[in-house]
């Protein structure tokens, strides 16, 4: 048979094909399909080397309607083929030879009693076999492509031409080197996760909360991808997010707190105002009014003056208690700090001894939360130290993306988030919906060890306020709600 320039064609857009495939499951399908194209075949199985053996690994007989492992399901159903030579496959593999046969049952060279009894049970008959080894450039047995009943123009059954023996060789070893290559890149993805994974590991041994936080935020990053996507495909939006870039997201998810590794525990696990500090206040309120009955004693303070002294210590400190666990100060209670921060005890030597230090006093002017602003701006950092950190990690192209979405996690769409203060269009896509899936679980979170959590709908009020402000993308808000609730429905419906 003289190739015709359509030929030619066929195999370089198979060519094609193979080297921009990205999924092992169809790789596999387009090298088994591909030489059934090129040699007009009916039938052919793939065979994978694994464990000393041969696999089957996928088989498609056009006339019988066969089609089996092409779409990633596994045929448990048929044990391997032995490395014997008395098996065409296992000949051709062990031999790196490819193996041409006419015709199975005029040939005494191999055992096909295998195939005469396939026939006998189907009605089938097996005639012509072309059986291809398939190896990489480091000459490594991937598997073997076995390719069955050539047929001609008019659809009758022939031996397989020699001219498709080279082309067939030349399909497996281009496609065998992509596989490789696709392995390369498997087990490069696997490493890069066991990287995040172990990083996850150290935070849990000094924060669990924090690493139980960035499971959560892959989970529900996950949940969300998958929502888009579905309303995509019914037409609801336009957003969609590819495999690829959800592989990116779920890294994403899993290193985008790693900074926090640096942040002092005592400012990560503060669960009040004062923390340790009420201690010390009330270490020294007694002090305080030791000092006083001294002044008694000493005839510098009258009784009624004491008692007074006593009484105002007593209400000043169950004050400082309240506005320590309070969930806000407001505006009375933060004139009171102001004036609570004037009182000091003068001794007969002129030596005074203040309520409260400048610390404490700044930390129960907190409006809002535990931290003082030197404290917040201590937890911030956490965010460019992440992008320190990722600096030092050589992504592959795959995962470029990532450090960029990290570092831009507590960015607002109003320039007023951080480190950077982007804003708008300067925020991906990926990077609002990375924001708006780390403020919910922060939210919701209920192991917290300074905050109570905050209900489901309130978690997310909170993120439709924020929206209305114009700091976060309201569709992901929404899309996020409806993702849970189809969580709810699923897990009622299992």
């Amino acid at each position: 048979m003289q190739l015709q320039y359509k030929d030619f064609e066929k195999i370089l857009n198979i060519g094609i094909r193979l080297s921009t495939e990205t999924d092992r499951t169809h790789m596999l399908a387009a090298i088994l399909e591909s030489g059934m194209e090129i040699t007009n075949c009916d039938a052919a199985t793939l065979y994978l080397y694994e464990d000393g053996g041969l696999s089957f690994k996928l088989m498609k007989t056009l006339s019988k309607g066969i089609d089996r492992g092409l779409n990633g399901d596994v045929i448990d159903d048929m044990p391997p083929v032995p490395m014997k030579e008395t098996n065409v496959c296992s000949y051709a593999a062990i031999h790196r030879e490819v193996v041409n046969i006419p015709d199975v049952y005029d040939s005494g060279r191999f055992d096909f009693s295998g195939p005469r009894h396939y026939d006998s049970l189907t009605g089938y008959r097996t005639r012509s076999l072309l059986v291809v080894p398939v190896e990489n450039n480091e000459h490594e047995l991937i598997g073997v492509l076995q390719l069955i009943n050539a047929m001609n123009e008019a659809g009758n059954v022939v031996a397989f031409d020699r001219q498709h023996e080279i082309i067939i060789r030349s399909l497996g070893s281009m496609a065998a080197i992509e596989l490789t290559n696709l392995s390369y890149m498997e087990a490069l993805k696997t490493q890069i996760y066991s990287f995040a994974e172990a990083l996850t590991t150290a935070m849990e041994g000094r924060t669990p909360y924090n690493a139980l936080h960035t499971r959560n935020v892959g989970r529900y990053v996950n949940l969300l991808t998958d929502h888009i996507n579905e309303l995509h495909e019914k037409g609801l939006c336009s957003e969609y997010i590819s495999p690829a870039d959800k592989e990116q997201l779920t890294l994403a998810a899993l290193v985008h707190d790693i900074g926090k590794m640096v942040v002092p525990l005592s400012i990560m696990n503060k669960a009040t105002r004062l923390e340790a500090d009420m201690e010390k206040i009330e270490e020294r309120f007694k002090l305080l009014k030791a000092l006083y009955k001294i002044d008694l004693l000493e005839g510098s303070l009258t009784g009624q003056a004491y008692e007074e002294a006593v009484a105002d210590l007593d209400r000043e400190l169950e004050f400082i208690r309240r506005t320590d666990r309070a969930e806000y100060v407001d505006d009375e209670a933060y004139a009171h700090v102001l004036e609570l921060a004037e009182k000091k005890h003068i001794g007969r030597d002129g030596a005074a001894l203040p309520y409260l230090t400048e610390r404490e006093i700044a930390c129960l002017s907190i409006r809002s939360g535990t931290l003082t602003a030197q404290e917040r701006k201590e937890m911030e950092n956490h965010v460019v130290m992440t992008s320190r950190i990722l600096e030092k990690v050589q992504f592959y192209p795959g995962f470029s993306m990532v450090p960029k979405w990290v570092g831009a996690h507590h960015e607002y769409l109003d320039g007023s988030g951080y480190p950077n203060h982007l804003k708008g269009d300067e925020l991906d896509f990926e990077t609002r919906l990375l924001t708006v899936v780390d403020i919910y679980d922060a939210l919701a979170a209920t192991d917290r060890p300074y905050k109570e959590p905050v209900p489901r709908e309130k978690a997310l009020d909170i993120l439709r306020t924020m929206a209305q402000k114009g700091k976060v993308d309201g569709r992901l808000v929404e899309w996020l709600s409806q993702a849970l609730a189809q969580a709810d429905e699923n897990m009622r419906v299992e």
